[in-house]
């Protein structure tokens, strides 16, 4: 029997290191490769002596930064070497626990060179880029917490399209109404937790197949708004229901006058903060609480956590509804925080993407705003690949985030930490 375990242990052992191996190999490969794709594409394509010039300040800005001013072939030259003694390094050695950190360093400079070579012999605005990239990592943000809570405890939502979108239809006839944006808001996020609650019930006690569930609820939430938007919200009699007015801009005192770094981050309406603050609460609910331990419990081994006397259903229930709430609030972002009005289908997918966000961080708050400000910098950088005559199509751009995530999908960066009852519904014994 010794014998056997220490055979079993010794195996099992190999097998981890080879697989450590393997991944130590591949990562280098990624780092080397993109050294080589700078050198052999962005640096035997730019003119020799063009010069890149970023614009430090975004539309709006109180604060003056001097614009950054730099030769393109020696900054490519330079990323290009750092990369390859980074992935020189990775081969040989390896940075263990380090490697996800430093392939998002590799990942940062690779497009600081992609931006490099594009602008090269012209000009971009470097800040405007990435003050768009925060607004429009929003949604994808708050879509993917709320897939976080969900499957967190074991419920799989691919609903949340349909969650933000009635939120978004919800919140714009009552701000109208009321002629108040926060009841407006209040309402929005009411009725993504009723959506939330339907997709529990459904899922939790007569255990239905959560992806039918949520497929449901999106083709549902898609019907009923665009019919109820055509009915009424685009009929001139009932204009007025369709006039919600949007939250201002609000700009923090003493932090947006930083320089570049204000106007970026500290000069937006209220969503880009309640972004950042829900991001590190929930962070902190999940990981350091009672709370999130029971909830992450249920998600993992809910037999085990119903033998310590924890209620699963419960707290699967109350987890979704908050799912729920979250995503009505990503709703209530397209109509009082961006557009000031409901149009059919006007989340565009982003409930989808928010579960490719949340897929990619991994199922962490932190990493998946991570994951959103990434998606938000190619949906920003798409359109401005058109104005710097980028011989790449912006489909291609759009693109590349999930090429990334399959990446992540497929192991490369390590195993992904799925909840192991996720889909799973409870029975009782």
């Amino acid at each position: 029997m010794t014998i056997s375990i220490d055979t079993t242990h010794a195996a099992t052992s190999k097998g981890m290191r080879a697989r450590e191996r393997r991944r130590r190999l591949i990562m280098g490969g990624i780092f080397l490769g993109a050294a080589l794709f700078i050198w052999f594409v962005f640096v035997a394509n730019i003119t020799p002596g063009a010069v890149t010039r970023f614009l430090m300040n975004p539309g709006g800005a109180s604060t003056e930064t001097a614009d950054w001013v730099f030769s393109s072939g020696f900054a490519l030259n330079a990323i290009a070497g750092v990369l390859a003694l980074l992935g020189v390094f990775q081969v040989v050695r390896g940075f263990g626990k380090l490697t996800n950190g430093i392939l998002a360093a590799v990942a940062i400079l690779f497009l600081f060179g992609f931006l490099t070579w594009a602008t090269s012999g012209g000009q971009t605005n470097l800040a405007g880029l990435l003050r768009v990239m925060v607004v429009r990592a929003v949604p994808l943000t708050l879509g993917a917490l709320s897939g976080i809570l969900c499957e967190r405890s074991g419920v799989v939502n691919i609903g949340i399209e349909g969650m933000m979108l009635t939120g978004a239809f919800v919140s714009t006839v009552f701000a109208s109404l009321s002629d108040n944006l926060w009841i407006g808001m209040l309402s929005g996020i009411i009725a993504g937790g009723v959506m939330g609650l339907i997709h529990a019930v459904l899922s939790i006690k007569y255990k239905i197949n959560q992806i039918i569930s949520g497929t449901v609820i999106n083709i549902f939430a898609t019907g009923i708004t665009s019919y109820l938007s055509s009915k009424f919200l685009q009929k001139t009699a009932y204009q007025f229901l369709n006039e919600p007015g949007m939250f201002p801009q609000v700009e923090i005192p003493i932090l947006s006058k930083i320089p570049f770094i204000g106007p970026i981050l500290f000069h937006h309406n209220i969503y880009v903060y309640a972004m950042i603050i829900l991001v590190f609460f929930l962070t902190f609910m999940l990981f350091k609480t009672r709370w999130g331990l029971r909830v992450r419990a249920v998600g993992e081994h809910p037999k085990a956590a119903d033998t310590l006397g924890i209620n699963v259903f419960k707290t699967r229930y109350m987890a979704v509804i908050l799912g729920g709430m979250m995503a009505g609030f990503a709703g209530t972002y397209f109509t009082l925080g961006s557009s000031g009005r409901f149009d059919e289908v006007m989340t565009a997918g982003r409930g989808f993407i928010g579960l490719a966000a949340m897929i990619f961080g991994n199922y962490n708050p932190i990493g998946s705003m991570g994951a959103g400000l990434l998606f938000g910098f190619f949906d920003s950088l798409s359109v401005k690949a058109s104005l710097l005559q980028v011989p790449l199509p912006s489909e291609f751009l759009g693109m590349v985030p999930y090429l990334a995530t399959i990446i992540v999908l497929a192991g490369v960066v390590g195993k992904g930490h799925i909840p192991a009852a996720d889909g799973e519904p409870y029975e009782k014994e």
